[in-house]
């Protein structure tokens, strides 16, 4: 996935790999295989290349040794990772452990409301690793219009839903192609 992920942001700038390896020192070849996926970029080469796209180390960091699946190449799924986005916190409440199964984590979040009852709890606290893989039914962090949302991910023949677990709130489920503003957060771990 980093590699996609190179590859699709250095496009995005404009930049040829020519001009990428010039600037970072990295042989072409080595750039051609970070971005064929057939290697990994060592942690001084992604930080060198993050700072050559002027993006943030982390949010590629999170992508690191990833694959996509084809369901999420088909669904275009790298459309809605934000790479060049770091969180923003007005609040800072506190420090917590990080479970040891949870060791991906970048924050913890704590829920909101009662949408996702049964399985996360208003109040509790979920894990999210930031830019964290989603694949079908997983739990994740999302930003839907300006809002946040702890939702399932759910991939469909329409295309990617959301959904929430509450069924006494009967609450519809997002369709991805039908929302203006949408990026995935993270993935959310669950036990």
């Amino acid at each position: 996935m980093i590699g996609n992920m190179i590859s699709k942001i250095r496009k995005e700038k404009g930049i040829t790999k020519t001009e990428l390896s010039q600037i970072t020192g990295i042989n072409i070849g080595h750039l051609t295989h970070i971005e064929k996926g057939e290697r990994n970029p060592s942690h001084k080469a992604l930080y060198s290349i993050c700072e050559a796209l002027d993006i943030p180390f982390e949010g590629l960091l999170h992508t690191y040794d990833k694959t996509l699946t084809l369901e999420q190449e088909k669904n275009n799924y790298l459309k809605y990772v934000p790479y060049n986005k770091v969180p923003v916190f007005s609040n800072l409440d506190d420090f917590t452990v990080c479970p040891s199964n949870y060791n991906k984590a970048s924050f913890a979040y704590k829920v909101p409301d009662n949408s996702m009852e049964p399985v996360f709890n208003k109040g509790s606290l979920v894990f999210v690793e930031l830019n964290g893989l989603l694949e079908n039914k997983n739990y994740g962090l999302f930003k839907v219009d300006q809002k946040f949302l702890i939702r399932k991910f759910l991939y469909r023949k329409g295309g990617l839903i959301l959904r929430a677990e509450n069924k006494d709130l009967e609450i519809e489920d997002i369709s991805i192609s039908e929302v203006k503003d949408f990026e995935i957060i993270g993935k959310i771990y669950v036990n």
